[in-house]
């Protein structure tokens, strides 16, 4: 389970900074031995280090992260696929917020510091109304989508139908 786990940490890792140096180095502060300890099960990180590396990840998608990985446990076979399960099953569920009419979606444009390419972060999520309670998913998806729903014209809601699992499990 510890390296599903990991897996899972590094994909997000890799979405939000590109790097795992950039991510240890500039967000927790490590080095690379304590790093590659704690990647290898061997090291601990303290407690701020590990919200921080929670913190990769919205309330929701942790809690869908654990469920991924009990299911890893109970079916074994499914250990080599985790990752790629757990984006389809974020994508599965922005789109089923969004039809049923109880998500609403975001689309936030940002430029890297470290990196020419941009991306647009959108964001679904369901409020309710209650401070800190709200659900969301996150997506990283290349700028581009922001130019190709300006341009077309097209509904963010049918974009997201048609299109976000095909980008963002790329």
């Amino acid at each position: 389970m510890h390296d599903v786990y990991i897996e899972l940490i590094l994909s997000a890792v890799y979405e939000q900074y590109g790097t795992e140096t950039l991510f240890y180095e500039n967000n927790l502060g490590i080095s690379s031995e304590q790093w590659e300890k704690w990647k290898q099960g061997v090291g601990s990180l303290a407690p701020e280090e590990n919200q921080k590396v929670k913190n990769l990840f919205s309330d929701y998608e942790w809690m869908l992260l654990q469920k991924i990985l009990r299911q890893t446990i109970i079916y074994p076979e499914k250990r080599g696929v985790a990752v790629s399960e757990y984006r389809k099953m974020k994508t599965a569920i922005a789109r089923k917020w969004l039809n049923i009419g109880l998500g609403t979606v975001e689309m936030i444009q940002s430029k890297e510091e470290n990196s020419s390419s941009q991306y647009l972060n959108l964001r679904v999520g369901i409020a309710y109304d209650e401070w800190g309670f709200d659900d969301i998913l996150t997506f990283r998806l290349p700028a581009y989508i922001q130019q190709q729903l300006e341009n077309e014209q097209v509904a963010l809601l049918d974009w997201v139908n048609e299109n976000l699992e095909e980008t963002y499990n790329k």
